[in-house]
């Protein structure tokens, strides 16, 4: 009969601790949450156009409660028209975008909704700065922009890729009464010190930090799997001087 060789198992308890965390991380992926934005129209300086945004859930215990966005520039706030949102949720200008907020969500539900564009500006790319917030108090902030020739951003924020303009499309004119006084929503709009949530207590600041990533989860996770790897090749070892005494 054939006999397995000493350190065949400790082999074999080495690879299933790499496998195992090949495993581990496969599954810890998915769990990273994303916000996302599309449109009817992705051509630049394209007219009447219906941006969709969807933010994904990460929490399992706490629904969504707000949505805010920050427009890139070329994309006037005064035109932004709410079109689709949750049951009870309301648009509200803020002095860089627009929020969207009500009632919590479900927990583990995706936040989606969709505004009316008037026009699109003539680029490449625009992206849309998002701040997440749960019924918990919760914050998840997408809001870091990709560079050439690096990794995507651990937080990165709603990219929409323009193509190129259809012949003979041109940019509108400002209207006359836009320029002659400011809209109704540029008058309710706060102050550039900050932009109040629905309950009065979120700054706009929150847009530039980056608290409430994922990515502290997958960093344990990773560590679990290093410790396990390690622990294979130990056993290994002191098997193998074992076998050779």
């Amino acid at each position: 009969m054939y006999a397995h060789h000493p350190s065949a198992r400790p082999w074999r308890t080495a690879a299933l601790a790499v496998a195992a965390s090949a495993i581990v991380l496969a599954t810890a992926s998915p769990a990273l949450a994303h916000a996302e934005v599309s449109a009817s129209d992705s051509r630049a300086l394209a007219k009447n156009v219906t941006l969709t945004f969807e933010s994904e859930a990460e929490s399992e215990s706490a629904g969504f409660t707000e949505i805010r966005t920050v427009l890139p520039e070329g994309i006037d706030g005064d035109g932004i028209r709410l079109k689709e949102a949750p049951k009870g949720w309301k648009l509200k200008p803020t002095s860089d975008g627009y929020s969207v907020a009500g009632p919590a969500l479900e927990p583990g539900e995706n936040a989606e909704h969709s505004v009316f564009v008037e026009q699109l500006p003539d680029a490449k790319s625009l992206a849309f700065k998002t701040v997440e917030t749960y019924e918990d108090g919760e914050v998840s902030r997408w809001i870091e922009l990709p560079r050439d020739g690096e990794p995507e951003p651990e937080n990165p924020a709603p990219v929409l890729k323009l193509k190129p303009a259809a012949p003979g499309a041109t940019e509108a004119a400002a209207s006359a009464s836009a320029s002659a006084s400011p809209s109704a929503s540029s008058a309710s709009s706060p102050p550039e010190g900050g932009t109040p949530s629905p309950d009065g207590s979120a700054p706009s600041e929150a847009a530039e930090s980056d608290d409430g990533s994922p990515w502290p989860t997958v960093a344990v996770v990773a560590g679990l799997c290093l410790v396990a790897l390690v622990g294979g090749v130990l056993v290994f070892k002191r098997r193998g001087r074992a076998g050779t005494e």
